[in-house]
């Protein structure tokens, strides 16, 4: 089991890019799928991007492809998002999660969550 934390969150300006870490501890981390997930106030939690454990297969919510990018580094147990022209509604907590398996968007198909992190665009 891996256990993931998530780092790099802040306020940004519309417009700008911030860039997403997630430091997983456990030995098996490049067996699992990895996923970004946010909930903004108000809002159920949802799927924003995920990685194939080989970093092979990468996938997105219609709402931030071409925008956001998601990457894997296995040598350092670590998953990225870099998120670039921004949006308020972008704002939320940022979630990593770990699944053991096929690529999934479903959050109950994660195992393994972070904390979260708060991401904050303003107009």
């Amino acid at each position: 089991q891996v256990h993931p934390v998530e780092s790099g969150g802040g306020l940004v300006q519309a417009g700008g890019s911030l860039r997403l870490s997630c430091a997983a501890s456990g030995r098996t981390f490049s067996s699992y799928t990895m996923g970004w997930f946010r909930q903004a106030p108000g809002k159920e939690r949802e799927f924003v991007a995920g990685i194939t454990w080989s970093g092979g297969y990468t996938y997105y919510a219609d709402s931030v492809k071409g925008r956001f990018t998601i990457s894997r580094d296995n040598a350092k147990n670590t998953v990225y998002l870099q998120m670039s022209s921004l949006k308020p509604t972008d704002t939320a907590v940022y979630y990593c999660a770990a699944a053991s398996g096929i690529a999934t968007t479903r959050p109950h198909a994660f195992g393994s969550w972070g904390p979260g992190t708060q991401v904050t665009v303003s107009s």
